[in-house]
């Protein structure tokens, strides 16, 4: 049963006295007036009051919450000349504080939001650097976004309103800011700064600094439509040309391998240039791209791992395999697949494809460029009908733009169909070496021949799949 506690009264307040202890020592009594309000008398003599209750989100180690003490101030009776804090007004700030708390606000935070006000440190510019430390410890970005977020608003939006008290600035502000962003052609800089305005006036809101962000209205503002940029990408139809020119090219061997790996895995351009030996697995065909890799001295961006930040696993085709077989000729001695060649330490040019490319008399602007051969891949087993759309994007390591949608699949892997895609693309590659077959006329082949008996195991399940749906069309 709970502990009745009677309330204080202003005589018992007036005549509390210290305690003494048993070696006759004064110390601090302590007199409950309930729900939490205090008043502490000290060997001094001087009466304070003080609140005390537990922290809901400030846990210890034992998950329970802290005890959270505010020092009201110190005590006077009602009347008396040079008071304080008056039994009433004790129990008036309780009030506040327990009201607070109903509403899920710790008091202690609030009075700290209030000293951050008084303190002068309530302007845009000193909150948004705030957000951006939180930004940075838990967004998993790499550093140069991270960095490039806050330059952004160093460049057009501290200018503007940096100095302005956060309570001040209103929805139109923040428009402006976007116009005149925008109005420099920055299309991009404009769409990653109206996300991260977004985010800091959240931020603010969460800590109390406002209570509701004139940044809501953002996320529907319009903008002017910009070109989509597209990666040129050479027409499936010009493959077997392209393997002719690369056989003809008279560069560095790794070069021409790193460029037909490039082609066969369809991986971003730092996923391949700073791979090391240890992330494969030849025997299962598994190359593991880590989220992060170990840093590697004097090497700009060299932890540079998966794009999504997790662990992506590429399957390897018999091709591939037989790529970094012929690869180890020239690398094996270095702990890097793709090391520079003038240095094993180090890593090939991230340029270097598309300096391959450009000697192979393509144009890199309009023709076909690295990242172009992601686009080749993806329109090639999307047009051949085989494969789940689910899978392909897992394979390309792309995050859906439906969060929801992401929340429940992504940890669906497809590996299987992974295996069995990757396996086709090189083979279909392969096909092209001497003359042009469309996807679509070689998914024909696979039903083809298993319509007449002659079903390749590797495809067994695919194939079945796509003859029982012409059967029920």
């Amino acid at each position: 049963m709970a502990k009745i506690v009677k309330p204080l009264t202003d005589t018992k307040c007036a005549s509390a006295k210290p305690k003494q202890n048993a070696q006759g020592k004064f110390v601090n009594s302590k007199l409950a007036d309930g729900n939490g309000l205090y008043l502490i008398v000290r060997p001094s003599g001087t009466k304070t009051w003080q609140f005390i209750y537990g922290r809901k989100h400030h846990l210890n180690d034992k998950g329970k919450p802290t005890d959270g003490v505010i020092t009201i101030g110190d005590y006077s009776k009602a009347g008396v000349k040079g008071v304080l804090v008056s039994l009433d007004d004790a129990r008036g700030y309780r009030k506040c504080y327990l009201s607070q708390i109903a509403n899920g606000i710790d008091p202690i935070d609030a009075l700290k939001v209030e000293e951050t006000k008084l303190n002068n440190r309530f302007d845009f510019e000193w909150i948004a650097r705030d957000w951006h430390v939180a930004y940075a410890k838990s967004s998993g970005c790499h550093d140069s976004t991270i960095s490039k977020s806050l330059r952004n608003f160093e460049m057009y939006v501290f200018p503007m309103i940096g100095a302005k008290l956060i309570d001040e600035i209103t929805a139109r502000d923040l428009s402006a800011i976007l116009e005149h962003i925008e109005a420099k052609g920055f299309g991009e800089v404009c769409d990653k700064v109206k996300r991260r305005l977004v985010a800091v006036f959240a931020f603010a809101v969460s800590k109390g600094y406002i209570e509701r962000s004139p940044a809501i209205h953002l996320k529907d503002t319009l903008t002017q439509k910009r070109e989509e940029k597209h990666y040129p990408k050479l027409s499936l139809t010009r493959l077997p040309e392209f393997f002719q020119r690369l056989k003809n090219d008279t560069g560095n061997p790794l070069t021409k391998l790193y460029t037909e790996f490039a082609l066969h895995t369809f991986a971003r351009s730092s996923e391949m240039m700073f791979a090391r030996w240890s992330e494969f697995d030849l025997e299962k065909g598994i190359w593991t791209i880590p989220a992060t890799r170990t840093p590697v001295k004097d090497c700009k961006n060299s932890h540079r791992g998966a794009k999504m930040k997790k662990d992506h696993i590429v399957p390897l085709s018999r091709q591939v395999k037989s790529i970094l077989e012929e690869v180890r000729l020239y690398s094996g001695t270095s702990n890097h697949v793709f090391p520079a060649d003038h240095d094993l330490n180090k890593f090939i040019s991230e340029n270097t494809v598309n300096k391959t490319l450009t000697r192979m008399k393509y144009d890199t602007k309009t023709e076909v460029c690295l990242h172009g051969f992601r686009g080749m891949a993806r329109g090639a087993l999307g047009v051949s009908g085989l494969f789940d759309r689910d899978a392909m994007e897992r394979q390309m390591s792309h995050k859906t733009d439906n969060e929801v949608e992401w929340a429940y699949t992504h940890h669906i892997d497809h590996l299987e169909e992974r295996k069995i895609m990757m396996d086709w693309w090189s083979e279909y590659l392969e096909l092209n070496h001497g003359q042009y077959v469309s996807p679509q006329e070689f998914r024909e082949t696979l039903l083809q021949d298993a319509r007449n008996g002659v079903q390749s195991f590797k495809y067994g399940k695919l194939i079945k799949l796509q003859m029982a749906m012409m059967a029920a069309s």
